[in-house]
């Protein structure tokens, strides 16, 4: 039964925040719950019973709350379903919606200072809807349009995952989900109300393309246009509403979409709401963007990383990982938890995989019939787009280039760092073996990977490796410009018994070569071509890179350092065929232990047969 309502959103008088009846009016509101055998919980209960809204009448002046800055919505109240509901008159025609004749800026500022105070206890407005209802969620299903997934113009009605939000959000949350699961229209929809209801209010949201960006806003200024006319040319009359821009003037609010590929968004302005959308298929330079964008938040201002995965590497993939250390809130929603996400089958015969999933999430047959033809369709992507828990969606996307599984099991048993240098720039996992009475030392591979030397670009790595066995035994990885690159390359060299260093001569390179042989002196180096330094090209590139791939899935124990194993997940296979680190991944320590190993296939190509045999080698040539 639908009822027009007039929900309090403001109050000016000492009892705004309290939802408690007053004692002078305890025994007319005693009447009517003997009268009708209700009895509401909260003044919003009792504002969605016909029955009390005559005793309300009287008890809203007491309160100091002013009629002007009611807000009227239609409301379902939701009967006592122990009750037998008295008999009605023929209902009257149905009337169109009439908007409040007075709803002022005050007002709606009112209806700001409340969004997070329960409206509804236990009778909510709606039908079939029994949880406690914030006057946040009250306003969305009360004023706001949204186009359901068949076309349909309807209210916002909160589906599982966005109830969840609505009440475990804090001011810092990341959101890892599967697909269409209505996150981004319900943080659009919570920075609309936040926007309309509280004043100097800067919401943005980003998104990670055009195309997005522009969906972002049509949900945004539908529900704009959708606002009661009375609002829409009162209080909420906007200065600009052109492409991804609204401006409410009269509330010094204004609600912007941008995309992550523009490097100006954000900058200069002071955003209270930032939703960054996709965070995991943005362009560019991730981490650079994310960090100046929410260098504009305030600490009372509200952040939503929202994403679905994208291989195991890259930024927000080191955001889920670190949020319990940064404060961010993690919310995770798997795809059963869309209703709609079923399809009609008799299934028999179920996978043990399939089982399982049934009993721990309570999954029915039409749910797995679902998943069949999404894994059907999909293929390697499904755990991606429709995640079912937060490691294995970030372990089975991407289109890894390496053995996800091996890297896995090898990041599980971490082999010990003996030695760890300048704050773990430098990595030792194994000593040099030097020269000894009765033996000859070991002879070692360095294979480096120069950068710039900038702070926020590329790292510079050096890989040193075992000539003969190919294992990994010391690390170097940090910014540095090329002639500390070349210092620090030269000292482990002649530590390492003047092993061959091998440098990409590419770009800064050949900066690193000069300084190699003319600032330290160091004069064992790699030459291909009768050129000191190794050249990556469209040729060595792809040899190089399945050779280590090659090595991983056989002798997955010659590589031990965790920072080349993270990375090793995060380089995938794009789809033009090229392969390099994710988007926000970095791939340094993967190419300097490529080349190292593609410098030794070219002299050697025995290798250890097992761990066992690795590490007996090892001892035998450490003892004197």
């Amino acid at each position: 039964m639908v009822k027009n309502a007039w929900p309090v959103c403001g109050t000016s008088g000492p009892n705004r925040s309290s939802p408690a009846l007053r004692d002078d009016i305890r025994k007319p509101i005693a009447s009517a719950v003997g009268k009708h055998n209700y009895s509401p919980e909260s003044l919003g209960d009792a504002i969605c019973h016909e029955a009390f809204r005559p005793i309300l009448r009287v008890y809203l002046p007491q309160c100091g709350i002013n009629k002007k800055i009611l807000m009227p919505t239609t409301t379902t109240i939701a009967e006592n379903p122990a009750v037998t509901p008295p008999v009605e008159a023929p209902a009257a025609p149905k009337q169109p919606r009439q908007d409040p004749p007075e709803l002022t800026v005050e007002g709606l500022k009112g209806c700001g200072t409340r969004l997070n105070e329960i409206a509804f206890l236990k009778k909510s407005p709606w039908k079939d809807i029994t949880h406690p209802v914030t006057w946040r969620e009250y306003l969305m299903g009360s004023a706001l349009q949204i186009r359901t997934k068949n076309g349909r113009l309807r209210e916002l009605m909160l589906n599982r995952a966005q109830q969840d939000l609505e009440r475990t959000s804090t001011s810092r949350n990341i959101v890892l989900k599967a697909r269409q699961l209505g996150v981004t229209t319900y943080v659009a929809a919570r920075f609309f109300i936040n926007c309309i209801t509280r004043e100097g209010n800067l919401s943005v949201q980003v998104a990670h393309d055009q195309r997005s960006a522009e969906e972002i806003f049509r949900i945004v200024h539908r529900f704009l246009e959708n606002l009661p006319e009375s609002l829409r040319k009162g209080a909420l009359v906007t200065s600009r509403a052109n492409v991804r821009q609204i401006v409410f003037p009269m509330l010094d609010s204004e609600y912007r979409v941008e995309t992550a590929a523009d490097p100006n968004a954000g900058r200069g302005l002071t955003i209270h709401n930032l939703h960054c959308s996709e965070v995991a298929r943005w362009p560019r330079d991730v981490s650079e963007t994310l960090a100046s964008l929410r260098a504009a938040v305030p600490p009372d201002g509200e952040i939503f990383l929202e994403s679905t995965a994208n291989g195991a590497g890259g930024t927000f993939y080191e955001e889920w990982q670190r949020a319990p250390e940064t404060g961010y809130q993690r919310h995770f929603y798997p795809w059963w938890w869309d209703p709609a996400y079923r399809r009609p089958a008799e299934i028999v015969d179920f996978s043990d995989e399939e089982h399982e999933l049934m009993q721990k999430h309570n999954l029915d047959a039409a749910q797995i019939a679902f998943r069949r033809e999404m894994r059907a369709n999909f293929r390697n992507r499904a755990p991606e787009e429709y995640a079912e828990d937060p490691e294995s969606c970030f372990l089975a996307s991407g289109d890894c280039v390496f053995d996800a599984g091996i890297i896995k099991e090898r990041l599980l048993h971490r082999a010990p760092v003996i030695e760890n240098v300048d704050q773990g720039r430098l990595l030792t996992f194994f000593p040099p073996v030097p020269a000894g009475k009765g033996y000859l030392g070991k002879e070692y591979i360095i294979g480096v990977d120069p950068a710039g030397g900038g702070t926020m670009g590329d790292y510079s790595c050096a890989q040193v490796i075992d000539k003969r066995y190919g294992t990994q035994c010391a690390e170097l990885h940090g910014h540095f410009s090329p002639p500390e690159l070349a210092a620090r390359v030269a000292f482990l060299a002649r530590k390492y018994n003047n092993a061959l260093v091998a440098v990409e001569r590419n770009n800064h390179g050949h900066a690193v070569l000069v300084s190699l042989v003319m600032g330290q002196g160091y004069s064992n180096l790699y030459k291909a071509d009768g050129q000191p330094g190794w050249l990556t090209n469209v040729a060595t590139r792809p040899r190089m890179l399945e050779n280590m791939a090659a090595l991983l899935s056989q002798a997955p124990f010659m590589f031990l350092s965790p920072r080349l194993l993270e990375e090793c997940r995060s380089f995938i296979r794009h789809p033009d065929g090229s392969c390099s680190a994710a988007a926000g991944a970095h791939d340094d320590t993967v190419i300097a232990m490529a080349i190292a190993q593609a410098v030794r296939a070219e002299v050697v190509v025995e290798g250890p047969k097992s761990v066992q045999e690795m590490m007996l080698t090892v001892s035998q040539t450490a003892s004197p």
